[in-house]
């Protein structure tokens, strides 16, 4: 889901005070800090994407390692991306910015050397770690270091070279994979990690914000475990099956830890995500929207590279190039769709614009194994990416909107880790699908091609790989050609129901919008600015 990224980080920029402005002199030093930054955070998880099947294959990984090398790092964003932020509020926005960097980059050189997949899931997961105090720092720098004057400035400016990332860095990506070697990706991060902190150092002024939120402690540490072991789960299922103890242990751990969550957010006098932003209908909405269309939007793109290397051939530079058609249209659209609010309101284009993206991922089922990328994969990507640009700066505008004075960018930054969230879960989930569909449509074809029982035993073990999977060794040239074939077509049948769900998905979003956002003139009720909760308060 790197590709694009989360909803209202502009929000979030938007909603905060500045605590310690900077000078005119010190401004760009502050942007380039902070875009470089935020840079490394967002090329690297676009080129884990493309690097996927080089690392599957150099590394010996399974689907299933595959999927723990994009969850680990994901996991710990997802569930400490707020704590990332109140840390910054308490102890000093550049210091823990700084941490995360320093965090980020020595997982990184940890991800570079690694020799097996496990050691890659575990750098991955530290890498999380950083990210989460990285990129609420960065964000949260600009807040403290830009009066209002002059922060509409820094923002535009934060917004535009970040589209330029995401036009660049699946191309970089691609490039570094394919030229040099998959370890490249991650050890680029090391001179920009550098360059960050020497500017940090000499150019950004520290900041805090005296009436920061309690850390929620108990709050991170239950969603970990919760989505930890729900995801945990969700991925062992794959080769495990649903009955196996281990899996269904790990399901019962995390719901009743998300449970936990929910009890202990409620009964917190300052919870990390307040409940009572969800009594406005708005705020529920936007949520419920973003965990439908990012869930459908990550899961779906997760295996769109396998399908452009593994099945269609392309180098790892033509499958990150593929995608710009997607980032080119939501950049140029995007302020063209934010006026839609002003004149239609937001709900409108927040229905209109995932029905589109659906009609974006049902045309990715319908490429085979071959054809041009301009009329296989091109429409789907440019139905999707003007989809998408309906959908981005309504949102945004939607999640601000919902509730009134300092809780705006706490909303801002639930809304944003619910699109984070949303992916995770839905890689694992997505992923339970592909493989089912992949096994049966193998074992079909395998039936007609009277294969010998070792080759049978062997393709059954070698169907953890999905669309990695070889061909076994000593059949004719015409039989192996045959099952060669055969693996990639049961590959793209799996990629297709992936699609079909990801659509289901998109069209459930477009749904909430409808039932629940409310149209223009509509009199929204909103959570006031420090409006405690009376069921909130601790026993």
């Amino acid at each position: 889901m790197a590709t694009l990224r989360a909803p209202c980080d502009e929000g979030v920029v938007r909603s905060k005070p500045a605590a310690s402005p900077c000078g005119p002199l010190s401004e760009p030093w502050v942007l380039a800090a902070t875009i470089i930054g935020s840079a490394m955070a967002f090329i690297d998880g676009t080129v884990v994407n493309v690097a996927l099947p080089q690392i599957q294959e150099r590394l010996g990984a399974t689907a299933v390692d595959a999927q723990w090398i994009v969850e680990s790092y994901a996991l710990f964003l997802a569930a400490l991306i707020l704590v990332g932020g109140s840390l910054g509020d308490h102890y000093g926005r550049r210091r823990i910015y700084s941490l995360g960097i320093v965090i980020f980059a020595v997982a990184s050189v940890a991800c570079g050397l690694a020799l097996t997949p496990m050691q890659l899931i575990v750098a991955r997961a530290v890498q999380g770690i950083g990210g989460a105090m990285l990129v609420p720092g960065s964000l949260a720098i600009i807040s403290a270091s830009f009066d209002e004057a002059r922060r509409g400035r820094a923002i535009g400016t934060w917004s535009g070279f970040s589209g330029i990332t995401a036009a660049l860095g699946p191309v970089l990506g691609g490039y570094l994979v394919e030229n040099v070697s998959w370890r490249a990706a991650f050890l680029i991060n090391v001179p920009l990690a550098v360059v960050v902190l020497l500017i940090v150092a000499r150019h950004v002024p520290e900041s805090r914000d005296p009436d920061a939120r309690r850390l929620d402690i108990p709050g991170a540490v239950l969603a970990t475990v919760g989505l930890g072991g729900v995801v945990f789960g969700l991925i062992e299922v794959q080769s495990n099956g649903f009955t196996d103890p281990i899996v269904l242990l790990s399901l019962l751990a995390g719901a009743a830890a998300l449970v936990g969550f929910v009890v202990v957010e409620r009964r917190s006098r300052e919870p990390m995500m307040p409940l009572t932003l969800f009594r406005t209908r708005n705020f529920t909405g936007a949520n419920l929207l973003t965990l439908l269309l990012y869930a459908g939007l990550g899961g779906s793109l997760y295996f769109l590279p396998f399908n452009l290397i593994q099945v269609h051939g392309y180098s790892a530079t033509a499958a990150g190039s593929a995608f710009l058609p997607f980032i080119i249209i939501t950049f140029l659209m995007s302020r063209w769709a934010g006026g839609l609010v002003t004149r239609y309101g937001a709900k409108l284009p927040l229905v209109i614009g995932p029905t589109i993206a659906a009609g974006g991922f049902l045309l990715f089922a319908l490429p085979g194994t071959d054809g041009s990328y301009w009329t296989t994969f091109f429409p789907a990507i440019c139905v999707q990416g003007f989809g998408m640009s309906l959908v981005i700066a309504p949102l945004t505008t939607t999640a601000m909107n919902s509730v009134t004075g300092r809780h705006s960018g706490l909303a801002s930054g639930v809304n944003n880790a619910v699109s984070r969230t949303a992916a995770l879960l839905a890689i694992p989930v997505l992923g339970i699908f592909v493989f089912l569909t992949f096994s049966a449509a193998l074992d079909a074809s395998v039936a007609n091609l009277d294969l010998p029982p070792a080759a049978v035993q062997q393709l059954e073990t070698e169907k953890v790989d999905l669309g990695g999977a070889e061909v076994p060794e000593g059949l004719s040239g015409g039989t192996a050609a045959a099952v060669d074939a055969a693996i990639a077509e049961a590959f793209v049948a799996g990629f297709r129901v992936a699609m079909f769900v990801a659509a289901g998905l998109a069209l459930l979003s477009a749904l909430a919008a409808a039932l629940i956002i409310e149209g223009k003139g509509s009199t929204a009720r909103t959570q006031e600015a420090g409006q405690p909760d009376a069921k909130a308060a601790p026993a």
